[in-house]
């Protein structure tokens, strides 16, 4: 009796000890986490494949309910920058890549349900049309391929390993790349409608539309197919790491021991299991391989490229993605109009410059023309004196000559020439005064071919001496202008003066010429002083500016005094070397040519 009461009393104490214990259970709070796992069938498959394995994990860690987020790897790697997500179950490329930026622990290894249970069950199978003429990787040159992502082991990468063991630039390999993105079926449907050459997708994809209806087998062919021993399908890269199952550091050691005892304690025939298209999980497999394909590839840690990462954000964010496109073209716009209102002050300063180099230019000739000025007007007072004194004995001598009856004509001859040249040289006194207190010159009729010869035979004696064969041609019917006889007489003498300094300038053994054409036209008369010297040493506008002059001892006034002689008659003085010269066909190529245009009226 005794002990039959004992044994009641144990039974009441301990079956207050467990509803005690539930009790404590119910009150503890349920934990919520999340689990993203990588979606390369869709959003709608994953959660049909491993819902039931978040539900095994609800039942078997206390306190714990685990729900499933399909994502692709760059939901996944927001999320995960959001804290959103506490454990992954991906590929061990993508855990390679976000394990360089977040802190994972692998939990387990997912055992596949194909293949006797094998944990290498990764790779990239290269799928073409069976009809297609692509026969081996050397046939994919600069052929259009689509594949899922850029950072899917299987779907991408592990092809890109391939080609780089077999000597290739995967780079510069392909002509182009397109990545679909998720689900895989897209990639077999581009190549069954030619859309592309070839697909390169996950191992085993191929075999499972085929197992689904979805495609027929006959239909397509694998380019460098493998099938390792054991295997079920078709495979042309190596074989990596199957998916495992990762927790982020937010997670408590004591939840992530709970969750690697259920994974190992998965029994095989379990719903959960069957879905997952699993075996179980074992313990973490090496990621040795992956590595060294990254490696190889130098993929490790790399980001995508820079274009996919914008237009994948601005599919996210159109709102955002507008406005910053907008300030974009504003601010560019903005900066093309600074860039343009800047050109045109710099070229405004430029401008503005320059002018002040011409003034300052100008200055310094009129300060020069002042002081010439002032010089000339000195020397025209003291030689008005001595000249007029020259003409008074020279028609005293003539006077006296003829007083005395000597029959010497050579003698009357030089003193006649004495005292036409000394009333010449007043003639020229008494304009450069005019000139210089701006007096106007005095207008009388003459005869342009005898001022011409009359210039010519005050240089008559210089030209002989240097050889120069002179040439005068008059056409037309000759007329007299009204004009200023001293004036035009300076300027005909200073062109020719400048062709017989041109001409002794010449180095050769040439037959020096000179050449002057006189046409009497019916409302002008055109000269045009042609010589075969050494032509213009500089630009004809800058040589008729005062003080300009190529020559050492020149003052640089010959040619501005026949442009002012020349503009007082309303004409027209151009300058030019022969080969440029647009006038009537020139006598010869070298040389100069003057031409000045006198008006009849």
């Amino acid at each position: 009796m005794a002990t039959w009461c004992k044994t009641i009393l144990v039974s009441c104490i301990l079956s207050m000890i467990m509803l005690n214990l539930s009790y404590a259970d119910e009150d503890l709070p349920v934990h919520e986490f999340k689990v993203g796992v990588l979606a390369n069938h869709g959003v709608l498959q994953a959660k049909q494949r491993w819902q039931p394995m978040m539900d095994y994990l609800s039942e078997n860690v206390p306190n714990s309910r685990f729900e499933v987020v399909p994502l692709d790897f760059d939901g996944m790697r927001s999320q995960l920058l959001s804290n959103e997500l506490q454990f992954i179950v991906t590929n061990p490329g993508q855990y390679l890549h976000l394990s360089n930026n977040f802190p994972l622990s692998w939990l387990a290894t997912m055992k596949s349900r194909k293949h006797q249970g094998s944990t290498f069950t990764i790779g990239a199978t290269i799928i073409v049309r069976a009809d297609s003429p692509i026969r081996s990787l050397q046939d994919l040159r600069g052929k259009n391929v689509v594949a899922s992502d850029p950072q899917a082991l299987g779907g991408y990468q592990a092809a890109m390993g391939l080609l780089h063991k077999m000597g290739y630039l995967p780079e510069q390999f392909f002509g182009q790349v397109r990545f679909l993105g998720f689900p895989l079926a897209p990639l077999i449907y581009q190549v069954r409608d030619g859309s592309a050459d070839a697909a390169i997708a996950p191992f085993c994809t191929l075999e499972e539309m085929i197992e689904t209806g979805l495609i027929n087998k006959a239909d397509y062919r694998v380019i460098h197919p493998t099938n390792p021993p054991g295997y079920d399908c078709e495979v042309s890269t190596q074989l990596y790491p199957n998916w495992s199952f990762a927790a982020a550091d937010t997670v408590s050691p004591w939840i992530t021991m709970q969750i690697t005892r259920a994974l190992f304690d998965l029994p095989a025939d379990h719903v959960a299991a069957i879905t997952a298209d699993t075996l179980g999980w074992t313990a973490p497999v090496s990621q040795l391989k992956v590595i060294e394909l990254f490696k190889e590839l130098q993929l490790q840690g790399a980001s995508p490229p820079l274009y996919q990462t914008v237009y994948k954000w601005m599919e996210k964010n159109k709102e955002w993605g507008g406005v910053l496109l907008l300030i974009f073209i504003v601010s560019t716009i903005y900066h093309l109009w600074l860039e343009y209102k800047f050109r045109q002050k710099s070229e405004f300063l430029v401008s503005t410059e320059r002018q002040l180099k011409d003034k300052a230019l100008q200055l310094e000739r009129l300060q020069s023309a002042a002081i010439l000025g002032e010089i000339g007007a000195g020397l025209a007072h003291e030689l008005n004196q001595p000249i007029a004194a020259i003409t008074q004995y020279s028609e005293g001598a003539m006077i006296q000559l003829e007083r005395l009856g000597h029959d010497n004509p050579e003698l009357y001859d030089i003193l006649g020439k004495i005292n036409a040249q000394s009333i010449r040289a007043g003639a020229v006194v008494h304009r450069i005064r005019g000139l210089l207190k701006r007096r106007q010159a005095k207008a009388e009729s003459l005869n342009v071919t005898l001022v011409v010869k009359e210039a010519l035979a005050l240089l008559r004696r210089e030209l002989d001496r240097a050889g120069v064969q002179v040439t005068v041609e008059v056409e037309g019917h000759p007329y007299e202008l009204m004009g200023d006889n001293v004036g035009l007489s300076q300027m005909w003498v200073n062109l020719v003066k400048n062709s017989l300094d041109a001409l002794e300038a010449c180095k050769d053994n040439r037959s020096r010429q000179l050449r002057i054409e006189i046409y009497y036209l019916p409302n002008e008369i055109k000269v045009l002083v042609i010589d075969n010297g050494e032509g213009l040493q500089g630009q004809a506008s800058e040589l008729m500016a005062s003080f300009a002059s190529t020559k050492d001892t020149g003052l640089g006034l010959g040619l501005a005094i026949c442009k002012d002689v020349v503009s007082r008659h309303h004409g027209s003085i151009e300058i030019e070397n022969c080969k440029q010269s647009t006038q009537t066909p020139l006598p010869w190529q070298q040389g100069c040519v003057v031409t000045v245009i006198l008006p009849r009226g």
